[in-house]
């Protein structure tokens, strides 16, 4: 099957090629197979783009090593359902095909009582079909009910159709019969046991691809076996056949208003290595649409900051597992503490806040100075301490109230001075606390935030670093 060629089929430029694989549950084999199918597609030489649904971070790595190009979350929480569509009309735009990756279960979404942020409330925002990739291992007839569920528990499901993870040729061939006889729904192929490719975890999520032994190869023999199991044709088929999506006018306005004459030139440092590698590229995006350059550096690696910048950005990652490492580069710590003691910008989420502070417990047990930029000491616990999704409230962005702003939290470490500038509150909860450090010139703690869902953060701070700039 060829690539799409516009000109030939006259195709409506928001009738975006796309589709959804979805699962039952978490450990189904979706990341799995979503890079197995992306990596056959590209050999085919299709042009494709990867989403993942909800605030995950590891899943678009490796989609990102599948393509050589960034995977965008899609998150209806975070980003809203105006922003997830402009997202996925901006990045999908051109594009042969655009294949997304739900979240835990279909219909999963917050505070587990809900189908809100749900890789169901994803398809529904987006008018995306859906395929559910249902693991085997243990079931037969009992798989068909479960389907059925599926099929019947809401009435604009966008399910429509099934691949059958973990399963041997022989019993495919009786449920595939099954399935669409007595569900007529259709079922896309299979997977067969690959024990050899299927991608370990641990307790922030999946191991990155860079940790991940002979990954390429792993990745092109996943890409032969759904070459020879799944039907790839009916898949382009179905995610041909879909409608043109709908373009927030408002949205797209802003976002392409946010350029700022005032603020061209200023230059932002965004830590980027094995340390700091959960970083969404929409927040990046955001920030050079307002005239900032990116210029990435390595806390591990590089001896010091970049020359001539008005601000920095420490997102979260693993710096618990590298901890040894960012201690020992005693010039780059001095070279952030002085900078941020001097009135340089900066944005610390999690890691990067953990970093920022004076120690930090390693996941070796030892403790270790960090660059001493904040008080405090960041320490494992033998829990998760935060989990889901939080709204911020009653605090400032570098001096500004820029409302509410929807974030998560998923980390183990806990820290001395979480500090109290934010009321964090969890929807459809009635708990609640407070968090964050925010000064004219600082935002950090452990919240995660997606500029998509309050692009003013992104403003604020961009604004304080051309002051900044100004000043000096």
């Amino acid at each position: 099957m060829q690539p799409i060629n516009d000109k030939d089929n006259n195709r409506n430029s928001n009738a975006i090629p796309r589709l959804l694989l979805t699962a039952a549950s978490s450990g189904s084999g979706k990341t799995m197979i979503t890079c197995g199918i992306l990596k056959a597609l590209k050999n085919r030489g299709l042009n494709c783009a990867a989403f993942k649904c909800g605030p995950d971070y590891i899943d678009p790595m490796f989609h990102r090593k599948v393509l050589g190009i960034d995977s965008y979350n899609l998150d209806t929480f975070m980003c809203k359902r105006t922003g997830v569509r402009q997202s996925l009309l901006s990045h999908g735009k051109n594009r042969d095909i655009c294949v997304l990756e739900g979240v835990m279960g279909y219909y999963d979404g917050i505070a587990g009582i809900s189908k809100e942020a749900s890789a169901w409330d994803v398809a529904d925002t987006t008018d995306t079909p859906a395929i559910l990739i249902l693991d085997c291992k243990g079931v037969s007839v009992s798989a068909v009910a479960v389907v059925k569920g599926f099929l019947e528990y809401e009435t604009e499901h966008h399910i429509k159709g099934v691949i059958l993870n973990r399963i041997s040729p022989m019993m495919y061939a009786r449920m595939k019969q099954m399935l669409e006889e007595q569900l007529k729904v259709r079922v896309y192929g299979y997977v067969p046991v690959v024990s050899e490719c299927v991608l370990e975890s641990r307790y922030l999520g999946l191991q990155i691809p860079e940790e991940v032994e002979k990954i390429d190869e792993k990745l092109e023999h996943l890409a032969r076996v759904m070459e020879d199991t799944v039907d790839l044709d009916g898949i382009l088929e179905l995610a041909r056949n879909v409608s043109a999506m709908q373009e927030d006018t408002q949205v797209k306005e802003h976002l392409l208003n946010l350029s700022d004459p005032l603020q061209k030139g200023i230059r932002i440092a965004v830590a980027h290595d094995e340390a700091f590698c959960f970083i969404y590229p929409d927040n990046l995006e955001i920030l050079k649409k307002l005239g900032a350059e990116i210029v990435t550096f390595s806390p591990i690696h590089d001896r010091s900051l970049p020359e001539n910048i008005q601000g920095i950005v420490l997102y979260g990652g693993y710096p618990e597992l590298y901890a040894k490492e960012l201690s020992e580069n005693d010039s780059m710590r001095e070279s952030i503490c002085h900078a941020v003691t001097l009135g340089v910008p900066c944005i610390a989420e999690c890691g990067g806040f953990m970093y920022l502070q004076e120690r930090l417990e390693g996941s070796d047990g030892n403790i270790y100075d960090m660059a001493g930029a904040l008080f405090g000491k960041s320490y494992k616990t033998e829990k998760l301490r935060r989990f889901g999704y939080i709204i911020l409230s009653k605090g400032t962005v570098f001096g500004h109230n820029v409302g509410n702003i929807t974030a998560h939290e998923f980390h183990y470490y806990e820290s001395e001075e979480c500090g109290h500038a934010f009321t964090a509150k969890k929807p459809m909860s009635t708990r609640g606390w407070e968090c964050m450090i925010s000064t004219d010139t600082i935002l950090a703690g452990y919240p995660h935030i997606h500029y998509m869902g309050n692009p003013q953060v992104a403003e604020a701070f961009a604004g304080a670093c051309r002051r900044y700039k100004e000043k000096d």
